[in-house]
């Protein structure tokens, strides 16, 4: 692996990434984006567990739905970078002691790493009865469900753009369950055509429906990032 100077005396390093045997061109190719990734450094510094957080920031900054106090789950929460950003939005540390202290409730298939002022439970959000669970950790009603899942790539873009569809459909029926009135949605969608039943839906369901690419989200990757709010009931 070698390191090009970007010049002028510059410390950010430009990483090549040489092919090993064994290893496919397009997984070198990942890989060099990676390690030249400023989200990926940025998160590394910043102690986040993936550049996926910073996507979360910035779809918060835009419309402000973690508010300190806020009930939050995290649908698919693995590896946790969303969760760490919603216990920190939400001050589910009561780290602002001048405000109210919100609640973080993350759940995955998976084991998920402990975050400091989050709550994390193994769980499948497709079971029955799963939304009453969740309520019942809460103790009541969600403000926000958030959910940054993605279905295993097939390889076949139009297969993984369906299934995406899918699961995000059915964290949406969750919500539904799960939202308090003038509660939050947020989920990450592919831009495909396949989508356009779940916006009928959602905009039914609230009162505001945006469709936001993030900066952080790459700009050859066909991901946006749904964002309902006002939920009727």
């Amino acid at each position: 692996m070698a390191r090009k100077s970007s010049g002028r005396g510059q410390r950010d390093l430009t990483v090549k990434v040489k092919t090993a045997r064994g290893r496919k061109l397009s997984s070198t190719r990942w890989l060099q984006r990676q390690l030249n990734d400023p989200y990926v450094k940025r998160a590394k510094a910043e102690g986040y567990r993936g550049r996926a957080a910073y996507k979360l920031l910035e779809l918060d900054d835009r419309l402000g739905f973690l508010r300190p106090g806020a009930r939050v789950v995290d649908l698919g929460c693995a590896p946790g970078g969303w969760t760490q950003v919603a216990v920190q939005r939400v001050n589910a540390l009561g780290e602002q002691e001048d405000q109210p202290r919100g609640r973080v409730l993350a759940i995955d298939l998976q084991e998920v790493e402990p975050v400091a002022g989050a709550e994390i439970h193994r769980l499948d959000f497709l079971d029955a009865g799963a939304d009453d669970q969740v309520k019942d950790w809460l103790g009541g009603k969600a403000d926000v469900v958030m959910s940054d899942m993605a279905a295993a790539a097939s390889g076949h873009k139009q297969t993984d753009h369906l299934r995406i569809i899918a699961l995000c459909e059915a964290a949406a029926e969750f919500a539904f369950d799960v939202l308090e009135v003038g509660g939050t949605f947020v989920a990450k969608v592919l831009a495909g055509g396949a989508e356009g039943e779940l916006q009928k839906v959602l905009k039914r369901r609230f009162d505001k429906v945006a469709n936001i690419k993030p900066p952080a989200s790459r700009s050859d990757s066909s991901e946006k990032f749904v964002v309902a709010q006002g939920f009727r009931g």
